[in-house]
């Protein structure tokens, strides 16, 4: 039996950090749940206080295949090199031809730069550039393959 599963992010700023994840994963805004109209709706049935329905946001991948991504408000800021990060596989992965591969790898590079990002190092394989780590707007390590 498969077990669904998904991924939450710590941060400052969840709705600018749901932005940069929604376009650098292809992603969109979480529908609210079955039976509301809107997120806000949910909330005050649940009586969330009004003063915290912004202490996180949601995606979903729009086919349904991908996990959902949360991001909720910490108090604290990110310290040290993250223990897990994604490799987002802009370029098709390794087995898609370097040629065809790495100039869709560079055009993320700049979209998600002009986007926030940050780019921490381009690393090459027997001499050629493989993948990039990136940042993200709030220093979260990523890989683009």
């Amino acid at each position: 039996m498969e077990t669904r599963w998904s991924l939450t992010i710590d941060c400052a700023q969840p709705a600018k950090l749901a932005r940069f994840w929604a376009l650098a994963l292809g992603y969109a805004e979480k529908p609210a749940p079955a039976g509301f109209e809107r997120w806000e709706d949910w909330f005050a049935h649940h009586d969330i206080p009004e003063e915290e329905w912004d202490e996180g946001a949601y995606l979903s991948d729009p086919d349904g295949v991908g996990p959902d991504v949360s991001f909720l408000r910490v108090p604290e800021s990110k310290v040290v090199k993250n223990r897990l990060h994604l490799d987002i596989q802009v370029g098709g992965g390794r087995s898609t031809p370097w040629e065809v591969r790495w100039p869709r790898v560079a055009e993320a590079v700049e979209r998600l730069t002009a986007s926030g990002a940050t780019v921490i190092r381009q690393d090459e394989l027997q001499g050629r550039p493989d993948h990039v780590v990136m940042a993200d707007p709030e220093g979260n390590e990523f890989c683009l393959v």
